[in-house]
């Protein structure tokens, strides 16, 4: 059965939704068995709202840049449809999905919590599992996995998902769907084919001349004068 992953991630006008601070940004990247299908959810949002200066210095989104952006009542459902059912995987997940359940609970209708429909892969977690004692944060893990992110002047929800989702697979071996059916045609393949083989695949052979001889045979006489007999000279 098909594992259906959201890679996503949120920016928010603050940093505690229980002193009213709300999504302002909303990005997803899918993967299915650990692909990309490029079936991703990116969304700006009016958070009906100021934005901390602090919040805009760390992503620069601005108040005038969400002014005609829709409010989360109206993506709201077009949203939950798409995570429903899947595995999250977030970077301090506690954070996003906070945020996700406040703007849920206000809701009318209200929408259950995040919990409820999707499991959740707090992705800080496992970093820090694997890296106990080291830095954690998706900068800090780009350089370890070795993942290029010089385009991320600002934090960003969809970029940031994107850089996640590599970060992610990265950390858990690779973008890897195994196929057992095509592999085993491919090796049943492989063994009706006669081995072709390459030039690289001879063993080179270096003759020795015969000054190189000579000195062998003086090295060999040298040996068995010291040791007497020897087992190799034995039979020759």
């Amino acid at each position: 059965m098909a594992k259906r992953q959201i890679v996503l991630d949120t920016e928010t006008t603050g940093i505690n939704p229980k002193e009213g601070h709300r999504i302002i940004e909303i990005g997803c990247v899918e993967l299915i068995n650990r692909r990309f299908t490029g079936n991703n959810y990116h969304v700006y949002i009016n958070p009906e709202r100021e934005i901390e200066a602090e919040a805009i210095a760390v992503h620069g989104i601005t108040n005038e840049r969400l002014m005609h952006e829709p409010k989360f009542r109206d993506i709201a459902q077009d949203f939950f449809q798409y995570i429903q059912g899947a595995e999250l995987v977030i970077h301090n997940a506690a954070f996003d999905v906070g945020f996700i359940d406040h703007e849920f609970s206000m809701l009318r209708p209200t929408l259950p919590a995040v919990a409820g429909y999707c499991a959740i892969l707090d992705t800080l977690k496992l970093a820090r599992d694997l890296h106990p004692g080291q830095k954690n944060n998706l900068d800090a893990l780009c350089r370890r996995y070795d993942i290029n992110n010089s385009h991320r002047t600002l934090h960003g929800a969809l970029l940031d998902a994107e850089i996640l989702a590599d970060v992610y697979l990265r950390m858990t071996g690779g973008q890897v769907s195994l196929n057992l059916a095509s592999e085993q045609q491919q090796d049943d393949h492989d063994q009706q084919q006669p081995r072709q083989i390459r030039r690289s695949d001879r063993l080179k052979v270096i003759r020795a001349n015969p000054q190189e001889l000579e000195a062998h045979q003086q090295r060999l006489q040298a040996i068995e004068k010291k040791a007497g007999a020897i087992l190799w000279s034995e039979g020759c």
